[in-house]
Formats: structure tokens, C-alpha cells, sequence
């Protein structure tokens, strides 16, 4: 009989999906602010041995991906709580350095790991106003102030300065993931910050995550068939979904190839 009133465990699931930072108009990324709020909540739920996380994203802002890994680690600490985190498609760049506020860290197999480095893009235009004799006329206070514009000849200094922001960049990247996986990385030939991406399947070889499973079945492995996964995951509101469904087509076509630019980076 007491087994009949013994009270179910329950485990809040957050989810995160999509691309790191405000990307477009409408702000739809994975981004702190946005977040905070939840992540609060669920590490709020009495008795909930852990909290877990499902993070599906390619990356993108460094700050935000920070911000809300440090977040993670601060609430699981004030409310002595385990983390375990589950990759679907795609934890890489950014996406990865929220995984490591995992205490453990599961994948799929075919899951894409890694990528732990920093990344700057843009395109140069200079040769194609020469040929539609368009001038362009820039001035500025402060002689650095038109660092690394498309729109003319690249200089040497302006590359080296953004390369010494993206080694400190990278060098955080890289004490995050030494303090997350400490001892479970594999010393092998691989090069782990280089940048590169794995199946999770290599990635479980070279330590960057702990097993292969998917949340359904890890929780109920560790807490019994009749866990309740409580889902804790932002929505839209109202007004974001009646912005989005708006006559806007020009915005709504760049917001889906930015991040699409981003997701293809991992074969998606």
C-alpha cells in the first residue's frame, strides 16, 4: 500500500532551440534575457532531484551563450541541483558551451558536437563599386572607427586586431570547456579547439560529452518508467506571432537566411 502513495518524481526540461542572440527583427534567437525567466523556474520546482536541458543550436553570440551557460551553473548551485543535458541535432560553437553547464552531457549518435572556436564573416565590395563607379566617402572620429568596412581595402592592423579579440574569445571558449569536462577529455591526436565538429559518436571518443542517449529514456532510466518531465520552453507571444505573420516579406526573408547561413555551417 505505501508504494501506491508514494509520490511521483518530477523533472523540469528546458528546452533550447535555435540560433544564440537576437537574430532578426522580431528577436526569435536564444538570447538571456529571453531565458532567464524559465530557467529560474524550473530549477525553482521543490524536490526535483535535476534539471535537464535539451539544446538543439548552431551557436552565435558568444556574450549570450556566457550569459546563460553562467546563469545555469549559478541556479543549479543555489539550488543544489544536478544538471543533464541531451543534444539533439545540432550542439556546436556556442550551442557547446551551454552544454558544458551539463553535469553530464548526452547526444545522439549522429548528433553534431564541438566546434569550439570563434568565428568572424563578412564580404568585401571594394572591386564591385570601382565598376559601378560608386564613391564612397566615410569620416570618422577616431582613426579605428571604420575597422574592417566591406566597403573598403582590408588593412593589416584592423585583421590583426580582430584576430587578438577572437583568440580572447577563444581562450573562454576553451577554460569553459576545461572546467566543465576536466579530466573526461581524451588526450588523442585530435586537435579538441581547433574549431572541428564531430558525430556524437566521436565526440562520446574524445570526452566532450558523457554518453549516447535521449532525454525520454536517460530520465526515465535514472528516476523510474513513471517520471514526470515537466517542459519548460519559451513561446511566442501574441504580438511576436502577429509581427511574424505580418506583410514584412523583406525581413522575414533575411531572418531565415542568417540563420539558415548558421545551421548550414553543420550540414543542416
Amino acid at each position: 500500500m505505501l508504494s501506491f502513495f508514494k509520490k511521483k518524481k518530477t523533472i523540469p526540461h528546458i528546452k533550447l532551440s535555435g540560433v544564440i542572440g537576437n537574430t532578426g527583427k522580431f528577436k526569435q534567437g536564444i538570447d538571456f534575457s529571453g531565458q532567464e525567466e524559465i530557467i529560474t523556474k524550473a530549477f525553482s520546482v521543490k524536490k526535483a532531484p535535476c534539471v535537464a536541458i535539451t539544446i538543439n543550436s548552431p551557436g552565435g553570440s558568444p556574450v549570450q551563450s556566457h550569459l546563460i551557460y553562467s546563469f545555469i551553473r549559478r541556479e543549479a548551485k543555489k539550488n543544489n541541483k544536478k544538471v543533464i543535458v541531451f543534444a539533439e541535432d545540432v550542439a556546436a560553437s556556442g550551442g557547446y558551451l551551454i552544454a558544458c553547464a551539463g553535469d553530464e552531457i548526452y547526444a545522439n549518435s549522429s548528433s553534431i558536437i564541438g566546434s569550439i572556436g570563434v568565428i568572424y564573416s563578412s564580404f568585401g565590395f571594394t572591386e564591385l563599386i570601382k565598376k559601378i563607379g560608386v564613391e564612397r566617402r566615410v569620416h570618422t572620429a577616431g582613426k579605428n572607427k571604420s575597422t574592417l568596412d566591406p566597403f573598403l581595402e582590408e588593412k593589416k592592423e584592423d585583421i590583426q586586431r580582430l584576430k587578438n579579440i577572437q583568440l580572447d574569445l577563444h581562450k573562454d571558449f576553451i577554460d569553459v570547456v576545461e572546467k566543465s569536462r576536466g579530466l573526461k577529455l581524451k588526450k588523442t591526436e585530435v586537435e579538441l579547439f581547433s574549431g572541428e565538429f564531430w558525430s556524437g559518436r566521436k565526440a562520446k571518443d574524445l570526452g566532450l560529452i558523457d554518453e549516447i542517449g535521449d532525454a525520454n529514456l536517460v530520465l526515465r532510466e535514472k528516476f523510474g518508467d513513471d517520471v514526470i518531465i515537466k517542459k519548460f520552453e519559451k513561446s511566442k507571444s501574441w504580438l511576436s506571432k502577429k509581427l511574424s505573420s505580418s506583410n514584412n516579406h523583406i525581413d522575414q526573408l533575411s531572418n531565415v537566411l542568417e540563420e539558415k547561413s548558421i545551421w548550414q555551417r553543420y550540414g543542416l
